[in-house]
């Protein structure tokens, strides 16, 4: 997903969340001392020390073990103009449950936990349970502050809460709506990158477009996202399953995780090239490009009645020619507590082996794994920002 505030937007909610908290009493608030990766204008992330207010009564404080790199977290940095306070990003934490708030049943400290994206659970999407549906989606995961406005950072002149965590850091809050709890058997260090992009992945084929066995599938960018989406369409079966990318080593890696046929838009026609592999064209393309051209050669490689996945920002049309769809994809409409544990049975089973995207940084590196994932050169960064044990 790419950034989806404007600077009015922002601003707006940071007056909130500066009036929620000249309304806090500090003295009777625990703080903790944390290591945060900062984003200012005008320079690369920096390791700074912040103070962290502890859990309220629904929250829950983990000390992160790794944390992902998304290309939602790289958007931010490359795009962030200092309009408002530093922010702390970071989405695809994993950690320890260090301390509970006392309205907090469905983990205990010492619990192993994988964190995802944040939702209200109060509207009425997430009591049907559509989280991804929330009302408060965009608040809750890109506002940078609790959903009453108030900041858990504020006294380091700091926001965050992105995504309802902020794991560029060793210590973050999240709530039982955004943290699943893993087996401790698993490494955490491995499990982080989980909480988002390959979710969005795989939850797109197996939830969004519901992929059936046999019908043909290409995917538009095999990145992690598409490589994601390749073995969880590997898992239910399509065929033909079609990667497109312009990077060979990404191309490589999809034959062996589930492609049945790559094509390098560098020096293939992708339309013709899909037509002489089906006959026809494919039922379902997923794009995790975000480019206008791309996606009108997706629109045109779908058979009648088929249907394109945007997960990158372009929103394509809600109907096109001889019944063809596009839909908007938000975190492969994935309960998170349902979803990731099934990605990791996936995993032990062999069938989604995610361990061949991941390489691994020290936080203090976070700089060059953004870099390194720019360049295309690291499909997925993970950072490791603590160990298991204290």
């Amino acid at each position: 997903m790419g950034q989806p505030i404007d600077g009015k937007i922002f601003l707006n909610t940071e007056m909130v969340a500066r009036r929620t908290d000249r309304l806090a009493h500090p003295s009777k608030v625990k703080t903790y001392h944390i290591q945060a990766a900062v984003l200012r204008t005008g320079s690369p992330l920096k390791i700074e020390s912040l103070e962290l207010e502890g859990p309220r009564d629904d929250e829950i404080l983990v000390r992160i073990v790794a944390s992902g790199i998304c290309h939602t977290d790289i958007g931010f940095v490359d795009e962030w103009d200092g309009t408002a306070n530093p922010v702390v990003l970071g989405h695809e934490g994993a950690g320890v449950v260090e301390q509970i708030g006392q309205h907090v049943k469905g983990v205990k400290r010492g619990d192993h936990v994988v964190l995802s994206y944040q939702s209200c659970g109060h509207c009425r999407e997430c009591r049907r349970g559509h989280p991804t549906d929330c009302e408060n989606f965009w608040e809750a995961n890109f506002g940078f502050h609790r959903l009453d406005g108030s900041n858990a950072l504020h006294r380091s002149g700091v926001r965050g809460h992105f995504f309802g965590q902020s794991s560029f850091a060793t210590h973050t809050l999240a709530t039982e709506r955004n943290i699943v709890k893993v087996p401790k058997a698993l490494p955490l260090e491995l499990l982080a990158p989980l909480g988002c992009g390959l979710q969005t992945g795989a939850g797109t084929v197996i939830n969004s477009l519901k992929v059936r066995k046999g019908k043909g599938i290409a995917i538009f960018g095999t990145g992690a996202v598409g490589l994601a989406a390749v073995m969880a369409a590997r898992v239910v079966g399509a065929d033909p399953i079609i990667g497109v990318d312009v990077k060979p080593m990404r191309l490589r890696l999809a034959m062996e995780l589930g492609a049945t046929h790559i094509i390098d838009n560098r020096r293939h026609d992708i339309a013709s090239h899909i037509t002489r592999i089906t006959g026809s064209g494919v039922d379902y393309v997923l794009d995790t490009t975000g480019d206008q051209e791309i996606y009108e050669i997706a629109v045109r490689t779908l058979n009648s009645k088929g249907i394109v996945a945007l997960l990158a920002g372009n929103e394509g049309a809600d109907s096109l020619p001889e019944g063809r769809k596009a839909i908007s994809v938000i975190q492969g409409d994935a309960v998170p507590q349902r979803f990731i544990p099934k990605l990791i049975r996936l995993y032990q089973t062999g069938r989604f082996p995610f361990d061949l995207l991941v390489k691994f940084y020290d936080l203090k590196e976070i700089n060059k794994a953004m870099a390194d994932s720019k360049k295309g050169d690291t499909i997925k960064p993970v950072l490791r920002i603590g160990s298991v044990s204290n």
